[in-house]
């Protein structure tokens, strides 16, 4: 299909993720107060939605803790500033394996959870938005597999659309993106349909831009898309979404340098954003017309 530039451009910033990146800058938030100032500050640099994970506050390890994800909601939604809350439902579907030769029983660190179990977070905060990982895959680590199959997909996403959130589906490959035109088929996601494209994720889609175009190709007409990578390849992909057609995400989760050796912070980093975005002559909208073009609900928690 032929590709058209995106004149009106939201930014997401994810502002922490799950990755071990606790301790490798300074930047990197952990308590749910810190995450909720890094989000804010990038809030007020120019993203109009903040995807946010939370951490143990001691060590910096990724939680579900639906208490710290209380905790940040309260923080957040107390704020004069307002952004379009997004957390994410990727925690409890963590598979390690023990062994090449003794797979199972599964190795440490392996955190499985029911649907209800990984859904509670979003059920307690009431977010405009949810991350559905839509799709099982092999990630960078040897014996790591992130788990999500048809069927626990299927529940998460109809408790999901009950509870009156929008679901971002999260596709790291071109099966994602059939399965999840499934799911709105069989009536589970509701429209508007809201996909975050993730590129440049070992061992998913990589991120040169024939498959990029693949995976927009990919995504219908009537969809909103949005798509990032990670590291030094993150603010060429804001410039390649938005002149295929989408909105782009930024921050830590993503990328930790603004420039070699330098250290970024989520602000600094939709700042640059936005400098991209505006460079090529689109303008970033801000958190009611997202909720507008997404038909999203700001509730309080339940």
């Amino acid at each position: 299909m032929p590709l058209e530039m995106n004149r009106s451009v939201f930014i997401t910033c994810a502002v922490t993720g799950s990755g071990a990146t606790q301790d490798r800058s300074p930047h990197v938030p952990r308590s749910p107060k810190e995450i909720a100032e890094s989000a804010l500050e990038a809030a007020r640099a120019g993203a109009a939605v903040v995807h946010c994970h939370v951490r143990d506050p001691e060590t910096g390890a990724p939680s579900r803790d639906p208490r710290l994800y209380r905790e940040l909601t309260e923080l957040i939604r107390a704020s004069d500033t307002d952004v379009v809350l997004n957390i994410t439902t990727g925690m409890g579907g963590d598979l390690i394996l023990s062994s090449v030769e003794e797979p199972l029983p599964p190795g440490p660190g392996t955190d499985m959870a029911g649907a209800t179990e990984r859904m509670e977070p979003v059920a307690v905060c009431r977010p405009e938005i949810c991350t559905l990982d839509c799709g099982t895959m092999n990630f960078a680590e040897a014996d790591y597999v992130m788990t999500n199959t048809p069927g626990m997909l299927r529940e998460m996403g109809q408790q999901i659309a009950d509870l009156g959130v929008r679901a971002e589906i999260e596709a790291f490959d071109t099966g994602h993106l059939w399965f999840a035109k499934q799911l709105v088929e069989e009536g589970i996601l509701p429209p508007p349909v809201l996909v975050q494209l993730c590129m440049g994720v070992p061992w998913g889609a990589p991120d040169d831009l024939q498959t990029l175009l693949a995976m927009v190709n990919n995504v219908p007409d009537d969809w909103v898309w949005s798509a990032f990578s990670l590291g030094p390849h993150q603010m060429p992909y804001v410039a390649a979404a938005v002149l295929a057609g989408g909105n782009v995400r930024v921050g830590l989760e993503d990328n930790l340098y603004l420039g070699k050796g330098q250290f970024a912070t989520n602000a600094q980093l939709v700042e640059r954003a936005v400098s991209v975005i505006e460079s090529l002559g689109a303008s970033v909208i801000g958190a009611q017309e997202v909720r507008e073009r997404l038909d999203l609900v700001k509730r309080d928690p339940a």
